[in-house]
């Protein structure tokens, strides 16, 4: 079955989104796979969507879809039909293949031996349930003073110039390499490696085969998330699972997607968006220490109500919302 078209597409004009291109580099018209496999734990919208309806996600590698389908309606979208069909096929029971996200991850890998990490090394840090053993292991043995350079470099802008288009290197913390090994050492110390598929996936590239629930419902749409959302009638979804697609985003398509998705809220419903963005110290609906992927600065969590009020508190003290939306004041009415 094609997936259905959505709003947004064959417009001729900018939406204000790196995405829209279709690949990491920017090139327009240039469809890939961009995601073999979601880096995004999915339990975080589990549990936050636990006793809700229908949920809209973001299409991506299709893992979150997969995991919330067997509890809620779900409407995957995506601007790139090339993941999108990837998507599709894997609720079909394709298996997962790599992406350029991947790749781009398999490159950085093969400098392991370079700085230290002997395969026995990691494979005996990936076995660990102690998660005070795994902090200790993680300083003394992996985290040493060639990773800390190596990984610095490879993190630095002029670095991933070479692999990503500047928009989605603009919400990245200066010092980028130095920020997500602490996000790193957070993460080792909170969640035990055995358990943790994404410890495996992100330090030896395993890929995470996601399993098509029996009986579940997953409608797929080819468009982009704030174009579609803005065509769905109010009060549509009870959930909102955004991954990262602000990152990359424009503050005027960052407002659009806003207004969009307090239209189509339920009374109840809820939202979740990650970001590489480091959170403000104020921001306390951030779940990112809960989170098993290790590598996200800003997971917000949080009644869509409770955005609509930050918003409008916001606009009448002539402030900045601050939320994981990098909105200006007054993008809500």
């Amino acid at each position: 079955m094609s997936p259905e078209l959505g709003m947004g597409l064959g417009r001729g004009i900018s939406l204000g989104t790196a995405w829209e291109s279709g690949n990491l580099q920017g090139n327009a018209g240039a469809n890939r796979l961009i995601f073999g496999q979601m880096h995004e734990d999915a339990a975080v919208e589990r549990g936050a969507f636990a006793g809700l309806g229908r949920v809209f996600c973001i299409a991506s590698a299709g893992d979150t879809a997969l995991a919330l389908a067997g509890e809620h309606e779900v409407v995957a979208c995506d601007l790139n039909p090339v993941q999108l069909q990837y998507a599709q096929a894997r609720m079909n029971g394709a298996m997962p293949r790599r992406g350029d996200a991947e790749r781009a991850m398999e490159m950085a890998r093969q400098l392991a031996p370079v700085v230290g990490w002997r395969r026995a090394l990691v494979d005996e840090f990936l076995q660990m349930t102690d998660v005070e053993e795994q902090a200790t292991f993680w300083r003394v043995h992996l985290d040493n003073a060639m990773f800390r350079g190596c990984f610095g470099l490879l993190l630095s802008r002029a670095a991933m110039r070479l692999i990503y288009a500047n928009q989605f290197l603009e919400c990245l913390p200066s010092h980028f390499g130095e920020v997500m090994r602490a996000r790193l050492a957070r993460g080792f110390a909170a969640h035990a490696n055995a358990e943790n598929p994404y410890a495996r996936a992100l330090l030896k590239g395993e890929m995470m085969d996601a399993r098509w629930p029996y009986g579940a419902q997953i409608r797929f749409v080819l468009g982009d998330a704030a174009s579609y959302l803005e065509s769905c009638p109010a009060g549509s979804f009870d959930g909102f699972a955004l991954s990262n697609i602000l990152d990359g985003a424009d503050a005027a398509y960052s407002g659009r997607l806003a207004r969009a998705v307090c239209k189509a809220a339920s009374k109840d419903a809820k939202v979740v968006l990650r970001s590489f963005r480091e959170p403000w110290p104020e921001l306390k609906t951030n779940q990112a220490e809960r989170e098993r992927a290790l590598i996200w600065g800003m997971v917000d969590v949080r009644r869509v109500k409770d955005l609509t009020d930050d918003w409008g508190a916001a606009t009448r003290a002539g402030q900045a919302a601050r939320t994981v939306f990098p909105v200006v004041a007054g993008v809500l009415p």
